[in-house]
């Protein structure tokens, strides 16, 4: 498969065709990956990696759809993830290894808040062969350099079950504290279930100098 350039993930056109003024033609990159905005060209090897992992993503996440890894879901999350975009609330990005440019998993930032604020919600998910191969701590690293320095945000917050001990080790690993736990947050695989919370500030990541080896470019 040929290399992806920022240039050809994220064309003008293609928000056009979403009707969308504004494109984002950002790449991101620490150690081994690279962070991709999502397009539709993406659906039939997002679907397949999604599908071979969802034994073992299914007891993180929110029951999936009947109709989860059709090519029209995905078109549809596509037009979302580029709403969200141009509006500035949330920014998904595909997770892709650098040597070879296959697709790992995916991470995003979500219910972005400026104002008084500055804060975003992290999410994230690996393929299930890729799992604890550290893929998913570089492309942290790489998101938060994207948070902290390019979007300045203040904090940015997580939360995992409390079984899960990987996405716990993860979290403390990149730099979150542990801040409490939260009942009932999140309905995950068909039930209402506690998890725990963490955050890591600005001055968290100054300070642990978890910066992007790659500059990342905005536009």
């Amino acid at each position: 498969m040929a290399a992806r350039h920022p240039i050809e993930l994220s064309p003008a056109g293609l928000l056009r065709r979403l009707g969308l003024a504004r494109a984002p033609a950002v790449t991101a990159g620490f150690g081994r990956v690279r962070l991709y905005p999502f397009r539709p060209a993406n659906w039939d090897e997002w679907a397949a990696l999604r599908g071979a992992s969802r034994p073992f993503l299914a007891a993180w996440e929110s029951t999936w759809p009947e109709d989860a890894l059709s090519a029209a879901a995905f078109r549809k999350r596509v037009r979302q993830y580029a709403e969200d975009w141009d509006r500035g609330s949330g920014y998904h990005f595909l997770i892709r290894r650098a040597g070879d440019d296959l697709l790992v998993g995916g991470i995003n930032l979500t219910n972005v808040r400026r104002g008084i604020a500055q804060n975003a919600s992290l999410g994230y998910w690996i393929g299930a062969e890729f799992s604890r191969q550290g893929y998913m701590t570089e492309a942290m690293n790489a998101i938060l350099g994207f948070a902290f320095a390019d979007m300045k945000l203040n904090r940015i917050e997580a939360a995992c079950l409390p079984d899960n001990a990987a996405s716990r080790a993860l979290l403390a690993k990149c730099g979150f504290k542990e801040e409490g736990r939260a009942r009932k947050y999140l309905r995950i695989n068909g039930m209402w279930q506690d998890h725990l919370t963490f955050a890591i500030l600005h001055e968290d990541w100054e300070a642990a100098r978890l910066r992007p080896r790659d500059p990342a470019r905005w536009p």
